[in-house]
């Protein structure tokens, strides 16, 4: 294994990394400045090879970006965004934003050594923040795999509990590493956490997500780890006996916690549904606390809940608060509340009526929580839009809490300094840019000087733009790959755009500019004017039949044609020859890839029938100039967004005939990856 990376290191010549922020058994986790964003922090994410390999494949490499790629569709406020993908020193990166703040099992910790833990109230607004995030991300098909206390941040800023960590980017790096026929089923996800069909067959749903969501919840109300509440002989969980919780609360979770994942929620929608009827039957069943020792006389004891938490303060600062009389310590954080045989007098806590009333209150706001959370997820085909609650003080009168609303950063066309070209060399420029933006570089040439320009990464495509602002030809609009004469003396541009699909990447452009040709000298004027003939005599006939008896030839040998205008096309365009090819996916396969040729005025089609609510994957895998794709409906429209494309992922709305129509503006070759994976059930 590969040492980690010296602080100060710069990759990609803008990620200057500053900290090393933890390592496990997939790689290494380190902070970094982007110098190409001002110095912005973020995360970079190394992942390591299996013990005695120096470097993976070049088969796991390309497997790791294309899986790597459907992340970059994630957006959503409380998912750090994922940027770039990079491969350096035989080394592979993952780049997304980074977060500050704790994570809830450093919360976790810091609570337990002050003899505290999380409280019903807590984790129901937990569960209320948590659940659209899981909702978002599994209308995309997407499993985390990996939720823990480890794998989500309190963030600093808001005090919202961020997802960070996806178990598919490890699933991959695990594929990549048996990378054999023969490999195991991938075990991502951490033990006690992750369900049992998970870690032993490697498939995951939703509901696995909301087990492990839900056993997350049971370490926070108790403060003890997973182990040491699950029950490995009776495969039960035994965690209500370390902690105080209302019965139908109690429900909620163990119906998440169900060994058998047809037993559990089957949707983020179902467990809020669930947990809103929770809360507002709250009031009519009071919390109740199993002792672990049935041996001890607690039956005969007033046992109270004591301390709430403070929303104000956030989850950091709130906890149960002691009262200062006699107490019982149970084990891990269970408290109760033992009055003397000599002071019996009443207090507030323990009268009925105060307890009732308090019961009551707490009802009014959870269950306002909960009616909010599940407005936000929307029908359970949909997808939700987050709303963020919280509880009103007791006492106080519930105020609904705003709806943020995730403003996307408007497109911006960057206009460059203009290239400065010596004829004959080449100018290599570097930057990144985010999907929607342009980057202009302009330049000066001469009329008949060659051009060619062409772009190292493949998340970026290029046009050539003459005098007029449109491509120079028919083949210069978003390619990876340029080459031709200019044919005025102008300025032109070179316009840089990223591959739809993406939100960010890198780019490196290389630009030639040939050297001027040489002037044609103007002709003689004779010395002398010729005699013109007294009589005209017809034309002698020529074998040329096309040319004599007064018509012009179409183009005389040794004379240059007109250049054509930018006023219209060349010559009327025709019709691209099409040829079809039926793909059909291997039994038991969802993906292949296909290589084949196109040139000029062609188009590959590849048909691939999919069912409605599929998620259909083309990425151009490999490619010799600039090749791109179309996505076509069933009926022959466009589909949204899926024109001039090297990669594009998205549902299919309906069932039927897919058309993928491969083109490009020169001859080249390709090799192209489709994939259809599973549709996504429904309820």
């Amino acid at each position: 294994m590969q040492p980690a990376i010296s602080i100060g290191t710069l990759l990609q010549n803008h990620y200057r990394i500053v900290q090393l922020l933890g390592q496990g058994g997939f790689g290494r986790t380190y902070l970094a400045e982007d110098q190409g964003r001002f110095n912005e922090r973020c995360a970079i994410k190394e992942f390591v090879p299996i013990k005695g390999e120096d470097k993976f494949s070049d088969k796991a490499t390309q497997l790791f970006q294309r899986e790597a790629s459907v992340l970059y569709q994630i957006s959503h406020p409380q998912i750090p965004k994922f940027r770039a993908t990079f491969e350096e020193e035989e080394r592979l990166f993952l780049v997304q934003d980074f977060v500050e703040g704790p994570t809830f099992h450093a919360v976790l910790n810091q609570r337990r050594q002050q003899g505290k833990t999380f409280s019903e109230a807590e984790v129901q607004l937990f569960l209320q923040q948590m659940l659209p995030v899981l909702a978002h991300i599994h209308a995309k098909g997407i499993i985390h795999r990996d939720i823990s206390p480890d794998n989500i941040i309190l963030r600093q800023q808001d005090r919202l509990p961020v997802l960070i960590d996806f178990g598919v980017v490890k699933e991959v790096v695990t594929r990549m590493q048996l990378d054999s026929a023969a490999a195991q089923p991938t075990t991502v996800g951490k033990a006690g956490y992750a369900p049992s069909e998970q870690l032993q067959t490697g498939r995951a749903y939703p509901s696995s997500d909301l087990y492990a969501l839900a056993v997350t919840a049971i370490v926070m109300l108790t403060g003890r780890d997973p182990q040491g509440l699950f029950d490995d002989v009776n495969f039960a969980w035994n965690w209500e006996q370390w902690t105080v919780v209302t019965p139908a609360f109690a429900g909620v979770i163990n119906k998440a916690l169900s060994y058998r994942p047809g037993d559990r929620f089957q949707s983020v929608s179902a467990m809020a549904q669930a947990l809103t009827a929770s809360t507002s039957t709250a009031g009519n069943q009071p919390p109740v606390a199993t002792p672990p020792n049935a041996a001890s006389p607690v039956s005969q004891m007033k046992t109270v809940a004591v301390g709430r938490a403070n929303p104000a303060q956030g989850y950091a600062n709130a906890g149960p608060t002691v009262n200062k009389s006699t107490t019982a310590r149970q084990p891990d954080n269970t408290r109760l509340v033992m009055p003397s045989e000599q002071d019996r007098s009443s207090s507030v806590l323990e009268s009925p009526l105060a307890v009732g009333a308090l019961a009551a209150v707490l009802a009014a706001g959870a269950g306002l929580g909960g009616w909010a959370v599940v407005r936000s997820l929307g029908p359970p085909n949909g997808t939700p839009t987050p709303t963020i609650t919280s509880l009103p003080p007791l006492g106080s009168e519930p105020t609904p809490s705003p709806t943020p609303t995730q403003v996307s950063p408007k497109p911006v066309d960057y206009q460059q300094p203009k290239l400065n070209l010596e004829p004959g060399a080449t100018k290599v420029v570097e930057g990144n840019m985010r999907g929607g933006d342009t980057v202009n570089y302009p330049l000066s040439a001469e009329a008949g000087q060659p051009l060619t320009v062409s772009l190292a990464e493949e998340g970026v495509l290029l046009s050539v733009l003459g005098p007029n602002g449109r491509p120079v030809a028919r083949n210069a609009n978003r390619v990876r790959r340029w080459e031709g004469e200019l044919k005025d003396t102008d300025d032109y541009t070179i316009q840089l755009s990223p591959v739809r699909g993406v939100s960010s990447s890198d780019y490196r452009l290389e630009v030639t500019l040939g050297a001027v040709p040489a002037a044609i000298p103007d002709p003689v004027e004779p010395t002398t004017p010729p005699i013109p003939d007294p009589t005209l005599t017809p034309n002698p006939p020529t074998e040329n039949p096309d040319v004599g008896s007064g018509e012009t030839p179409e183009e005389v040998p040794g004379e240059i044609p007109s250049p054509p205008t930018d006023e219209g096309p060349d010559e009327p365009l025709a019709e691209p020859t099409v040829q079809s090819q039926r793909v059909s996916f291997p039994s038991g396969a969802e993906s292949m890839r296909v290589a084949n040729n196109v040139g000029p005025n062609q188009i590959k089609r590849y048909l691939v029938n999919a069912k409605e609510g599929q998620i259909l994957t083309v990425t151009v895998i490999e490619s010799q100039g600039g090749v791109t794709f179309d996505v076509l409906m069933p009926g022959g429209e466009m589909v949204a967004d899926a024109a001039n494309l090297q990669l594009w992922s998205g549902f299919l709305p309906v069932g039927g005939d897919y058309s993928i129509d491969v083109k490009s503006g020169q001859f080249s070759e390709f090799t192209l990856q489709i994939e259809a994976s599973a549709a996504v059930p429904t309820e």
